[in-house]
């Protein structure tokens, strides 16, 4: 049965990517239309990947929807900030907003607040903790990623504090090796900017699927 609910919530995702990009498109014509059929089939089997684990991690629990949210919009954000370097305020907005309203209908089904209150403490705590880094090293942090940090903290103090602090933590570990990595293939140097948000991303969910 478990099984049977993945598959269905993997097909969800591998669906509701392509909606997204052609929302993405028609709302925000500054990215440039459409991406590439490479890329919308890569982010298609990435999103219905991670909508599968994290029906795996939740079942049918209230707050699945807040975190299948995460699963699409978090390809799709990831996706274009690597290309553009971009983090659109309509996307992060909508990742914060909705993914707070899915977990504030989850909280209410359960008749449980503490995890919402946490969530929303991880949200202003995260926030607070990348303006800081980014007042401190505006070349290094960009505003964008400020602001990406309120919805991560909120997915990740929804789940505990430990989560919040480790997957906060990863997203730098991986953006280090990312830009690591990049300076060898010799595809950035010291002084180019590399995208922070598809490392903040990637830790989030890691955290969401791995961590107990």
């Amino acid at each position: 049965m478990a099984a049977l609910f993945a598959f269905a919530m993997g097909l969800l995702g591998i669906l509701l990517s392509p909606l997204a990009e052609l929302l993405i498109a028609r709302t925000l014509p500054r990215l440039g239309g459409l991406p590439g059929v490479r890329t919308r089939i890569t982010t298609a089997v990435l999103t219905g990947a991670l909508c599968a684990a994290l029906a795996l991690r939740f079942g049918m629990d209230w707050s699945l929807p807040a975190f299948l949210l995460l699963a699409v919009v978090g390809v799709q954000l990831a996706r274009i900030d690597l290309a553009h370097h971009l983090l659109p305020n309509p996307l992060v907005l909508t990742l914060l907003v909705a993914g707070l309203a899915l977990l504030l209908l989850g909280s209410f089904a359960a008749a449980d607040w503490a995890e919402l209150l946490r969530a929303a403490a991880g949200a202003a705590i995260l926030f607070v903790v990348f303006l800081i880094l980014a007042l401190i090293s505006p070349s290094g942090i960009g505003m964008g990623d400020v602001k990406l940090a309120a919805p991560v903290g909120l997915y990740l103090g929804y789940l505990g504090w430990g989560h919040l602090f480790y997957g906060g933590a990863l997203g730098f570990v991986l953006g280090g090796i990312l830009s690591v990595v990049l300076i060898r293939l010799k595809r950035a140097n010291l002084s180019s900017e590399i995208a922070f948000g598809p490392s903040m991303l990637a830790a989030t969910l890691g955290a969401v699927l791995l961590a107990a």
